[in-house]
């Protein structure tokens, strides 16, 4: 909300410049189109501005606002069945009353509606076997499924194709020896289907089970190694050609690697090392990174060894998704210059500190994250984390990092984008009493702050995007988000800073983190 003095100071220049709005938003860096237009047609009528606000008569009654919010907590924190039983107010109203009455499940009023999960392949498989020797009715197998009876229908046909019966149940009188002839062959075939359909399910459910592979994963892809590792466990039920065909293994190469299985695995211990550090490092090591802690544990061997027994083992480190780039220049509005352009590199700690937000869209609501980050060491110096982009995020933040140099003669340049977040009066009001510089991208050019935008892709490369956060609920999200960046400080190797964390590498250089 803007004082008396921004709104009458916008109106007279606005005035002055002919009632040109662009150039009036352009040198005052407020406010928007709309509300210029709003305060000249109150100044042209009442020759001056009101000293603030006057809030509108509410529309409800506080009655009607204790009523709607305990019939809302009182039925599952529904809004839609809320407003279906009382008819009113709007979404918005009610989210902004429970927020009023009950602040303190704001965060879990944020979130967006979820589509039904997908079934899995064991799913589809085991409801198709149903359906084709069923003793029951097609209805009550979907029931049992949870699909309808044409989904039912659907996964058979995909599975099994549509000249295939559903059912191997016989007519109570053939017609002829003929007809008797045909169904019995039907069946013998869809006896086939059914053999191999259990047979692909079991190597499936193996591969999940000893190579750690996904359900859906396509058996012909595996190394002849895995694959090797599935016959020896499925060969007690199935026989043993009819496995090598399923999986199109040869059998000398079977032979082949059974018998290289057999002798004794001279980096056994290192294998369990190393899927042990990957696991406890959010899966997101690398081979450098997992032979510089493997040397920490004293267990040396080479990059080559660390990269085989990694692709062996199935331990893949998690890569940036690639999306084209874009930046829009547009026109540069009156803003602080750019000091750091686009030079990272610092000598010490709190000279450059990098700021920025950035938004994770989670199927329970969206949660955003605004760090301050040194670009001495990329250590997160502060951050603060909610559900609103507001003034208060990052002004939380920016008091913590001032904190953190309280007792220091540095007063570091803070960069950041041009973003509404920091052109505020809060924001301003704080860099100026701390005596920090101000440095600004160009509008719509990311690359002036990609050192801030690197940890924004290493965080959803390594944490966001490999889960899945269905079940996640916001304030799991926002523990999981804030362990992350303290491990990141305090754990995460860097191979650029000889394969220390942050923190490690400040104290190695004997400066308090």
């Amino acid at each position: 909300m803007f004082s008396y003095e921004d709104r009458i100071r916008a109106v007279r220049l606005y005035l002055k410049l002919g009632k040109r709005i662009g150039a009036t938003i352009r040198q005052l860096g407020y406010p928007t189109k709309n509300s210029l237009k709003a305060w000249h047609r109150e100044y042209e009528q009442y020759h001056d501005l009101r000293a603030g606000y006057v809030r509108s008569r509410p529309r409800y009654s506080d009655e009607q606002k204790k009523v709607a919010v305990e019939h809302y907590l009182s039925h599952g924190r529904c809004a839609a069945a809320t407003l279906r039983a009382l008819g009113y107010p709007s979404r918005e109203t009610l989210a902004a009353w429970i927020e009023e009455l009950c602040p303190d499940i704001r965060k879990r009023i944020v979130g967006r509606a979820v589509g039904s999960v997908p079934k899995s392949q064991k799913v589809k498989q085991a409801a198709v076997i149903e359906l084709c020797t069923r003793e029951q009715s097609a209805r009550v197998v979907a029931e049992k499924a949870g699909v309808s009876r044409p989904t039912l229908y659907n996964w058979k046909n995909q599975l099994l194709g549509r000249e295939v019966p559903a059912s191997m149940k016989r007519k109570k009188k053939p017609a002829s020896d003929h007809e008797r002839a045909e169904l019995e062959q039907q069946v013998e075939s869809l006896r086939r289907d059914i053999r191999q359909l259990q047979l692909e399910h079991d190597i499936l459910k193996k591969a999940n089970e000893l190579i750690k592979k996904g359900m859906g994963i396509n058996p012909q892809l595996l190394s002849n190694r895995e694959k090797t590792a599935l016959v020896d466990a499925l060969k007690q039920t199935y026989a043993l050609p009819e496995l090598l065909a399923a999986l199109g293994l040869a059998r000398s190469s079977y032979f082949y690697h059974r018998a290289r299985l057999l002798v004794a695995d001279r980096h056994a211990d290192a294998r369990r090392v190393i899927a042990d550090i990957f696991e406890l490092n959010h899966r997101c090591y690398g081979y450098r990174r997992i032979r510089a802690a493997l040397i920490r544990q004293q267990v040396f061997i080479s990059e080559k060894v660390v990269r085989r027994l990694m692709r062996q083992e199935g331990l893949a480190a998690a890569t940036t998704r690639r999306r084209r780039y874009g930046s829009y220049r547009g026109e540069i509005s009156p803003a602080p210059e750019n000091i750091i352009n686009r030079d990272f590199y610092a000598a010490a700690p709190n000279q450059k500190w990098l700021t920025d937000l950035t938004e994770f869209q989670i199927p329970a609501g969206k949660v955003y994250l605004s760090p301050v980050i040194d670009c001495f060491d990329g250590l997160v110096v502060s951050w603060s984390i909610g559900t609103r982009p507001d003034a208060e995020l990052v002004n939380t933040m920016l008091d913590s990092a001032i904190e953190s140099v309280a007792g220091c003669r540095e007063r570091p340049v803070v960069h950041s984008d041009r973003g509404a977040h920091y052109r505020w009066p809060g924001w301003l009001s704080r860099m100026q009493a701390a005596r920090l510089t101000r440095s600004m991208s160009r509008k719509g050019c990311s690359p002036d702050n990609a050192a801030c935008e690197g940890f924004f892709g290493r965080l959803k490369t390594e944490l966001f995007y490999p889960r899945d956060w269905r079940t996640t609920t916001i304030d799991q999200f926002i523990e999981t988000v804030d362990s992350y960046i303290r491990w990141y400080n305090a754990k995460r190797i860097k191979v650029s800073l000889g394969s220390l964390s942050p923190i490690e590498y400040r104290q190695s250089l004997g400066i308090a983190a």
